[in-house]
């Protein structure tokens, strides 16, 4: 099954960017995708350079920046595919943003 791993930080800026950060990235994606449940895991750009879009009466309402205003940003994903919820909890908790941050994992809704 696929479990959405939702990467909570606070990340104001590129320059926020740590490459010992992104070094234990590297080396997460490398472990998990050998023990085979990794599907993908991407990094956002900051929320700085969001576009929120909403359609209201058919009328399309662009905004620059975030959906929401909140101090931690999502600011990446990874998709696993793991048995069940325990395992996709114990890969999570290797996301290096749980440690200055929070990781929501959800189960990923497939349509048959």
């Amino acid at each position: 099954m696929l479990y959405a791993a939702l990467i909570w930080t606070r990340w104001d800026s590129d320059e926020d960017l740590d490459p010992a950060e992104f070094a234990r990235y590297q080396e997460l994606n490398q472990v998990s995708a050998e023990a085979g449940v990794r599907a993908g895991g991407l990094a956002l750009h900051p929320v700085s350079s969001a576009t929120t879009i909403r359609l209201r009466n058919e009328e399309v309402l662009l905004t620059d920046g975030p959906f929401i205003e909140s101090k931690e940003q999502l600011s990446g994903f990874y998709l696993f595919d793991c048995d069940d919820l325990d395992q996709a909890i114990q890969w999570a908790a290797r996301i290096p943003g749980a440690r200055h941050g929070a990781i929501e994992v959800r189960p990923v809704m497939i349509e048959h």
